[in-house]
C-alpha cells in the first residue's frame, strides 16, 4: 500500500510538472504571436511589394503623388486562377512564370516581374513528368534564359493529397531559402475531397501560412464549376474569401482561338482585362497590350 501511494505521488507530481511545463509552454507561444502579429498603427508601413504587376496607377497620399504598379499579386499574399476545363489555363500558367523569371519578355506584353534574384517554385499535380516538363521547359524558353536559374520544378502526380502538403512545406523550410513566388497547379489535389470543410479550410489555411511565414507570394489553379463563374466546391469558397487576387480565364467572346483574362476580384487595383493566345510555336502570348471587345467588333465589319 505504502508503494502504490508513492507511486501516485510521484505520478501526480509528474503530470503536475508537466502540466505547468505546458502552461509555461503555452505562454511562450502566445508571447511569441504577440510580438509577430502585432500591428503598431502608428508605425509607417509602405506599399506591399510586388511580386507581378500590370500597368500601374497614380495616387495621392498626405506625403504627394505616388506612382503605383497595379498588382496581379505582392509578396505575403496569395492569388488564384480559375478557369472551366480546356480554356488554357497551364499555357496561362506557363506565361506568369515566364515573366517572373526574366523581367519582361516579348510574350507578356505589360506584364511585369519583380523578382529580385528570388526563386520560383513550380509544382504540378496533375500530370506526369513528361507533360510536366514541357510546361516547366515553355516558362525557360519564354524567358530566353538558360535555366540555370534558381527555378524548381515538381511533379507531384505520384503522391498523395496529404503528401503533397508535406512536401511542399519540407521544400519551403529545408531545401528552398529564397522563394518569391509559389505555383501550385491544381489546388484541388491537395485535398481529399473540395467540398469537405475541414480538408479545404487546412488547406486554405497553409496557403496563408507559408505565403505569411516565407514572404512569397503564391499562385493556384481551381477549375470553375459546369457553366457557373463559382470555383469549385467549399475549398473554391475559401480561397475566394482569403485571396488577395482572384483572376477568370474565359473563351473570348470574339476569337474562339483566344483566352480573355479577367481580375474578378482584388484587395487592391484590379488590372485590366486582356487576352491571350497560342502562336505558331506552341507558346502563349497576349494579344496586343490589352483586349476591347469594342474594337475587335470594329475590326470585324
Amino acid at each position: 500500500q505504502g508503494k502504490s501511494l508513492r507511486l501516485y505521488f510521484y505520478s501526480s507530481a509528474f503530470f503536475l510538472s508537466l502540466s505547468m511545463q505546458n502552461k509555461t509552454d503555452q505562454k511562450d507561444l502566445m508571447k511569441q504571436i504577440e510580438a509577430d502579429c502585432l500591428v503598431d498603427n502608428q508605425e509607417k508601413i509602405d506599399y506591399p511589394p510586388v511580386a507581378l504587376s500590370l500597368g500601374s496607377k497614380y495616387i495621392q497620399t498626405k506625403e504627394g503623388g505616388q506612382m503605383l504598379p497595379i498588382a496581379i499579386g505582392t509578396y505575403g499574399n496569395f492569388s488564384f486562377v480559375q478557369s472551366p476545363p480546356k480554356t488554357k489555363k497551364t499555357f496561362f500558367i506557363s506565361l506568369l512564370s515566364s515573366v517572373y523569371l526574366s523581367g519582361s519578355n516579348n510574350f507578356g506584353g505589360d506584364i511585369k516581374g519583380h523578382r529580385k534574384s528570388q526563386c520560383l517554385l513550380h509544382i504540378d499535380t496533375e500530370q506526369g513528368k513528361w507533360h510536366a516538363q514541357r510546361v516547366f521547359k515553355r516558362a525557360i524558353d519564354m524567358s530566353d534564359l538558360d535555366g540555370s536559374q534558381c527555378y524548381y520544378t515538381y511533379a507531384l502526380r505520384q503522391i498523395g493529397f496529404k503528401q503533397r502538403i508535406d512536401f511542399i512545406e519540407y521544400l519551403l523550410r529545408d531545401k528552398i531559402k529564397n522563394t518569391g513566388l509559389i505555383i501550385i497547379d491544381g489546388i484541388a489535389d491537395l485535398v481529399g475531397d473540395v467540398n469537405n470543410l475541414e480538408e479545404s479550410n487546412a488547406c486554405v489555411q497553409k496557403l496563408m501560412e507559408w505565403s505569411s511565414i516565407y514572404e512569397c507570394h503564391i499562385i493556384t489553379v481551381i477549375h470553375s464549376n459546369y457553366g457557373s463563374s463559382k470555383p469549385t466546391g467549399h475549398l473554391g469558397s475559401f480561397l475566394e474569401k482569403k485571396c488577395e487576387t482572384q483572376i477568370e480565364l474565359e473563351a473570348n467572346t470574339v476569337n474562339k482561338e483566344w483566352v480573355t483574362v479577367k481580375c474578378k476580384r482584388s484587395r487592391g487595383y484590379a488590372f485590366e482585362t486582356f487576352s491571350f493566345k497560342i502562336n505558331d510555336l506552341g507558346l502563349p502570348e497576349i494579344v496586343g497590350d490589352l483586349y476591347d471587345p469594342l474594337k475587335e467588333n470594329e475590326k470585324r465589319y
